[in-house]
C-alpha cells in the first residue's frame, strides 16, 4: 500500500500521483473466475445516449466476486491478491480445502498465507464473513449485506469501512461510510476488518489521458455552452451559472435532496452528514 510520485519529465507526470501496486502478488486473473464484459458505455437499447460522459476505455474483463460468502464452515487459505479494473478495491483469490476457489473484496490486513472462514462459528478477525449478531460492537467491518441472504452491497469501495455501534433486542445499529447511522438485522452477513487500498482516493491521474483510458469522457461546463444546449449557457462574455444552478434539462442542482421516499427509510436513524 503506498503512492508513487513521478519525476516530471513530461507534462502528464508532473503533477501525477500513483499508485505503487507494492501488495498485489499476481498479474494474470484467476483463468475459471473471468467472464466477458459487455459495456453499454451510456447508451440504452436504441443506442441513445441515457448517460453522459461514459464511453472509450480500455478492454476489461469481469472477475467473478463472493459477495454472499455462503460457503460456511469451510476454511480457506489466501492465495493471492491482485487487480481488479472493475472496482476500486483489491481483490483476494482463496483457495478452499474443497478445492474450490473464489474471489472477495480484499480486506487491509489480509495477507497471502492467511486463513479465512465463513459461518456463525467464525472468529471475528480480519477477512471472516459473520452474522452481525457474531460480532462484537465497536468493530469496523465492510461488504455487509442489506437484509439477510441479499449479498454484501454495503462498504465494498476501496478504504472503506462501517462501524458496528451497538445491538438492540433483534437490530444492529451501523454507522455507514457515508455517515449515516442505520439499522440492519443481526442476521446479515458482514466481513471483518476495513476494504484495501485506502491510498485510491489519493490519486491524482496527471493527465486527461489517463481518465480517458478508465472509461470516461470530457465533462463540459454549462457555462461554456450556448443558450440552447444548457440553462447557464449564453450571454456576452464569461457569465455566471446564475441561480438557482440546474441541470441541463432544466431540474435544479446541487443542494437539492434527491431521494425518493423509500419504505427503507424508517431503518434510517440518522442522515449522511
Amino acid at each position: 500500500m503506498g503512492l508513487k510520485k513521478l519525476k516530471p519529465v513530461t507534462p502528464g507526470q508532473r503533477h501525477a500521483v500513483l499508485l505503487d501496486y507494492a501488495e498485489l502478488t499476481r498479474d494474470e486473473p484467476e483463468k475459471g473466475l473471468v467472464v466477458p464484459l459487455h459495456r453499454a458505455v451510456g447508451r440504452n437499447s436504441q443506442g441513445r445516449i441515457t448517460c453522459r460522459h461514459k464511453g472509450g476505455g480500455n478492454k476489461r474483463r469481469y472477475r467473478l466476486i463472493d459477495f454472499a460468502r455462503e460457503k460456511v464452515g469451510i476454511p480457506a487459505r489466501v492465495a493471492s491478491v491482485e487487480y481488479d479494473p472493475n472496482r476500486s478495491a483489491w481483490i483476494t483469490l482463496l483457495h478452499y480445502a474443497d478445492g474450490e476457489k473464489r474471489y472477495i473484496l480484499a480486506p487491509l490486513e489480509l495477507r497471502v498465507g492467511d486463513t479465512v472462514e465463513a459461518g456463525p462459528q467464525a472468529e471475528p478477525k480480519v477477512g471472516n464473513a459473520l452474522p452481525l449478531e457474531k460480532i462484537p460492537a465497536g468493530t469496523f467491518v465492510h461488504n455487509v449485506e442489506l437484509y439477510p441472504g441479499s449479498r454484501g452491497k454495503v462498504a465494498r469501495a476501496a478504504g472503506t469501512a462501517a462501524q458496528l455501534l451497538g445491538k438492540e433486542e433483534d437490530r444492529a445499529i451501523l454507522r455507514l461510510p457515508s455517515g449515516e447511522i442505520r439499522v440492519f438485522s443481526l442476521a446479515c452477513m458482514a466481513t471483518v476488518g476495513r476494504v484495501s487500498n485506502p491510498d485510491h482516493k489519493n490519486v491524482r491521474y496527471g493527465k486527461a489521458g489517463r481518465v480517458r483510458h478508465l472509461g470516461r469522457r470530457p465533462t463540459v461546463r454549462g457555462v461554456a455552452m450556448g443558450a440552447d444546449d444548457h440553462p447557464h449557457g449564453g450571454g456576452e462574455g464569461r457569465t455566471g451559472e446564475g441561480r438557482p444552478p440546474k441541470t441541463p434539462w432544466g431540474k435544479l442542482a446541487r443542494g437539492v435532496p434527491t431521494r425518493k421516499k423509500k419504505a427503507s427509510d424508517s431503518k434510517i436513524l440518522k442522515r449522511r452528514d
